[in-house]
């Protein structure tokens, strides 16, 4: 029990009562059972962060609850199910004398860059390096692979989009040495959005130190192309991070940092704001998520007025990032309603093939509903895409399911919700 649990159950009795509230009202708003609700009162029970957002909206005290447990008990990111020495894949490699086999790498060597690993067998000097004319045609092939790893992201898990993420950076990485003139800066450019994307996608595969070595490493390449907008994204990036394991001051510090830069682009601009105003939800802070995510709109807006062919920071999938994000955000406020009716709409927006994105948000969706008593709608739209969580493989997405799990259990009397019990658990535990 941590130190401020003592504190909530009374202070919590105490709002609730100044307005009048019986003990069965509040459960009902809130959607819990009267017994927890009064467990909580009393101390017997900790407050989960979920349950003190949906009391400040609740109760209209503006983050209050949610500040006297935020500080002292982030919500952990889940460990990823699986056994780095077992979960490996086979990467052809070529051998010195030019000829191939095939090595097995652990999944973790992977996710760090397993085609750096194979400098030692010889791959570098196999590889011949491209005279400085024929940059821009091996930098559009470049590009195609990069947008193909983009799209195979949205339908596969991390574990298959890395390793191609981690020989193309060592590939950009020996191009860039030879490449000089006008050439140079979009190579660097590309190489930085390859190791900025792998970055993410090791934070799908649910390791967040692996996530923060490519984001230190599209730092780099930045920095060394003369690229200073590269280090600012990565404030950003960790954000995300931070976001993810629940420590909403952190995620805010990081999102406010990155506006703070000299001469940040509006995309990244926007981008940090969105991100600080996530990070305002989770602290509770309606006002300040609604202006963060006014001035994300704005920077976004003006992201768009200007023309470039490099590759997009951030999602490429969601047309509307910022209204998706706002229906998430109400959600972490406590406002399932108003983040479900948000999220309908929205979603109908996302390219049905962005699977990944669907699922992220459709997740995100689903427990809006169900967190507004909507029990049988939210049961169907897990019912519709449970199957594809296991397919994409995201660590992220798990940790909505969990709680869209935990949160249906309540209706463990609901036939829906039973009949969801053995997908969750497919899906929560893969191979068990």
């Amino acid at each position: 029990m941590t130190s401020t649990q003592p504190v909530f159950g009374p202070r919590l009795r105490e709002l609730r009562t100044a307005q009048g509230l019986s003990l069965s009202e509040l459960a009902r708003r809130l959607y819990y059972s009267k017994g927890h609700v009064s467990r909580i009162e009393v101390g017997a029970q900790q407050p989960s962060a979920e349950f003190a957002r949906r009391c400040d909206a609740e109760l209209d005290t503006d983050g209050a609850l949610s500040a006297m447990i935020a500080s002292s008990r982030p919500e952990p990111v889940p460990e990823p199910d699986h056994d780095d020495d077992e979960d490996g894949v086979w990467i052809m490699a070529m051998t010195p004398n030019g000829g191939s086999s095939f090595i097995p790498l652990r999944r973790r060597d992977v996710l760090v860059g397993g085609a750096v690993m194979l400098a030692g067998l010889g791959t570098t000097a196999a590889l011949a390096r491209p005279p400085v004319e024929n940059a821009d045609s091996y930098l559009s092939h470049h590009r195609l692979l990069f947008d193909a790893a983009r799209g195979l992201g949205q339908v596969a898990p991390p574990g298959m989009v890395l390793p191609l993420l981690a020989g193309q950076a060592q590939a950009l990485r020996i191009l860039a040495k030879d490449t000089r003139g006008r050439d140079a800066g979009s190579v660097a450019t590309l190489s930085v959005r390859t190791a900025e994307f792998a970055g993410w996608m090791a934070q799908e595969a649910g390791d967040a130190d692996v996530a923060a070595w490519w984001i230190d490493r599209a730092v780099r390449v930045a920095t060394e192309a003369g690229d200073d907008h590269a280090a600012t994204y990565a404030l950003v990036r960790r954000a995300l991070v931070t976001l993810y394991q629940g420590d909403a001051a952190a995620t805010i510090g990081f999102a406010r940092r990155a506006q703070s830069a000299a001469r940040t682009p509006p995309r990244i601009l926007g981008l940090a704001a969105q991100r600080e105003a996530q990070g305002h939800a989770l602290a509770g802070d309606h006002e300040e998520c609604m202006r963060a995510l006014e001035r994300a709109n704005r920077h976004l807006l003006a992201a768009r007025a200007e023309q470039s062919d490099d590759p997009v920071i951030g999602t490429s999938h969601v047309p509307d990032p910022v209204s998706v994000v706002t229906g998430w955000c109400l959600y972490d406020l406590g406002r399932p309603k108003e983040a479900a009716e948000v999220l309908d709409r929205e979603i109908q927006q996302i390219p049905v093939t962005a699977v990944r994105a669907h699922v992220r948000f459709g997740v995100r969706q689903a427990l809006a509903h169900a967190a507004a008593g909507d029990v049988d709608h939210a049961c169907a739209l897990a019912q519709s895409m449970i199957g594809q969580v296991a397919t994409i493989g995201s660590a992220t997405i798990l940790t909505d399911v969990r709680r869209l799990a935990n949160t249906l259990r309540r209706w463990y009397g609901n036939n829906a919700v039973r009949a969801l019990g053995p997908a969750f658990a497919a899906a929560l535990h893969p191979g068990a």
